[in-house]
């Protein structure tokens, strides 16, 4: 495994994140249990997970990927031995409604999300604890153009949420704090509020693949001179990138054949630049999985790339593409690609 430090901490994580949502949904409390193990046998030290885990969300599995892995951490004992991430849910266009009254960042909210997540983690504390959408309207999840009509009634609280937030690292239920589906306006609006002494926001965990590289324009030159971490997460893009989905296959258990309405990597664009990527991947002898998470394992932006897996083969290939690095002539291959049809995903 590589290692890395988390920007502006003195949290050593691995390069590859065990991300979890899987685990309550697709993954049972056993099968969570021994990912987690093997992750850690491979040397992975880092895990992510969310309050509004497991995915899809569903009001009777909200919450279960904290508790698989509370159980784990009190079975094991190695609290110690991980970097544990989660993220307070915010807005959610009105899905994720049940979780509480008001998806904000207000000091109850806060209160609410943290303490629960603490409980069902069964931790004194988290190492990195993110806001999991920005409170104003942000266009994510395949949504390419931005719309400034729908950002009108949102007021900047940026300041205030950074002050609820350092409470609670001055309580030490949060070591570190970052961001997630986040745009270059929002970092440095909160790198502005560091500026005048508030606490830093360490890192941004965004979507980023061979499909969507929009991080790439803008958001990467923040995070270099501002010195912020990036965790990469749906680097296969829901195993688009897997290409088992290719030639028209729909595998029984794939997460888009269960789930359809995650068409967000599916478009008629994206199969055909996966097409392209799984062509280059067979050319140099790789599988199209190796070449994809290790295109994104070294780009110099990436602090690290979130993995996920339904099942230990999967989960050992993925982290295994530590050990695969593409040459020059791989990467000039995918950056034709990229040029004939950029960020097809949006």
């Amino acid at each position: 495994m590589k290692y890395t430090t988390l920007p502006n901490t003195d949290l050593k994580v691995s390069k590859i994140c065990l991300g979890t949502m899987t685990f309550g949904n697709q993954n049972t409390e056993s099968e969570a249990h021994e990912q987690l193990e093997f992750a850690l046998d491979k040397g992975v030290n880092f895990i992510d997970t969310a309050e509004m885990y497991a995915v899809p969300y569903k009001t009777e599995t909200q919450g279960l990927t904290e508790k698989y892995i509370g159980s784990w951490l009190a079975k094991s004992g190695k609290r110690d031995e991980v970097v544990l991430a989660t993220k307070i849910t915010g807005p959610g266009r009105g899905i994720f409604s049940e979780i509480r009254p008001h998806l904000d960042f207000s000091q109850a909210s806060l209160e609410d999300a943290l303490h629960k997540s603490l409980k069902r983690l069964q931790t004194d504390y988290v190492d990195l604890y993110q806001l999991h959408w920005p409170e104003r309207a942000v266009n994510i999840f395949g949504v390419r153009d931005y719309s400034h009509a729908a950002n009108e009634e949102w007021k900047d609280n940026i300041a205030e949420i950074l002050e609820r937030l350092e409470g609670f690292v001055k309580q030490g239920k949060i070591k570190h704090v970052g961001l997630s589906n986040e745009t270059p306006f929002g970092l440095m609006r909160y790198m502005e509020e560091h500026r005048n002494g508030k606490l830093k926001m360490v890192s941004t965990q965004n979507a980023y693949s061979l499909l969507q590289r929009r991080d790439e324009v803008g958001l990467s030159e923040v995070l270099h001179m501002e010195n912020v971490g990036y965790l990469a997460y749906s680097p296969l893009a829901f195993g688009v990138l897997s290409g088992k989905y290719l030639n028209n296959q729909k595998p029984s258990n794939g997460r888009v054949t269960l789930f359809p309405n995650y068409s967000r990597y599916s478009s008629e664009n994206s199969l055909k630049a996966t097409e392209k990527y799984h062509a280059i991947a067979e050319k140099f002898g790789l599988s199209l999985t190796q070449m994809a998470l290790s295109f994104v394992n070294d780009r110099p932006f990436v602090t690290s790339n979130i993995i996920g897996a339904t099942s230990l083969t999967q989960l050992s290939e993925n982290i295994d593409s530590i050990d695969v690095t593409l040459s020059e002539e791989i990467l000039t291959e995918i950056e034709k690609v990229q040029v004939e049809m950029p960020n097809p995903a949006a």
